[in-house]
């Protein structure tokens, strides 16, 4: 199979759908990240191959690191916290608790297709994992891709009242360590709004992405 050739995210349609088909190759993966465009199945379509869905939304959410609110109640957790934090030292479990975790919703759009393909993705150093641990326990944690120096996020999860915030607020330092200044959520849950999450326009979000890309930031060690 061949990574695809993926159009112009601004012609997707009015859902904000760029392509249907293809694969989960990491080489189609990379080019989509790379364009502002990410999987995600959804009610209506098929959920395996070769039906896949690439999604390019307008509005756009993200995360800019100056708007970013921590609840005094957070502060003081994070102070008391007695959790240790890495990065990408479980990948596997983190995807598979994201998977796993209740939702509202009913279902979840990391089918098996993207756990095998993600994993797959982090071998080859394009996806990458934050872990809360409470002594040995993995507790929370987060995964996403780096799009060629954009943290694009994926999912999070927590076993633990405000861990997928912790972990988090570590990533976010992490981040600003290597010269990032916002991260690409996607969509603006409730829980990303609380933070400051925010949405904008697509074609200010591909721009904003383009601009960062080519600051050629280095957000990982690998």
């Amino acid at each position: 199979m061949q990574p695809i050739d993926f159009p112009d995210p601004a012609t997707a349609d009015e859902d904000g759908i760029v392509a249907i088909g293809g694969n989960l190759l990491p080489e189609t993966l990379l080019a989509a990240y790379r364009k502002g465009i990410f999987p995600w199945p959804v009610p209506g379509y098929p959920k395996k191959f070769p039906y896949l869905t690439w999604f390019s939304p307008d509005p756009r959410g993200i995360l800019e690191f100056e708007d970013l609110h921590i609840p005094r109640s957070l502060k003081k957790a994070i102070n008391r916290s007695d959790y240790t934090y890495s990065i990408d030292k479980n990948f596997k479990n983190v995807i598979g608790a994201c998977k796993n975790v209740p939702r509202q919703e009913k279902g979840t759009w990391i089918t098996p297709d993207i756990v095998e393909a993600y994993i797959q993705f982090h071998q080859v150093g394009h996806a990458h994992s934050v872990e809360v641990w409470d002594g040995p326990d993995l507790v929370a944690g987060l995964y996403g891709v780096d799009a060629f120096g954009v943290f694009a996020g994926e999912s999070m999860f927590t076993l633990v009242d405000d861990g997928s915030k912790l972990a988090l607020m570590y990533f976010i330092e992490h981040l600003k360590a290597r010269g990032a200044t916002w991260i690409d959520i996607q969509m603006v849950t409730p829980h990303m709004e609380a933070m400051g999450g925010k949405l904008i326009r697509r074609d200010a979000f591909l721009t904003r992405l383009a601009q960062t890309q080519a600051l050629d930031l280095r957000l990982f060690d690998r």
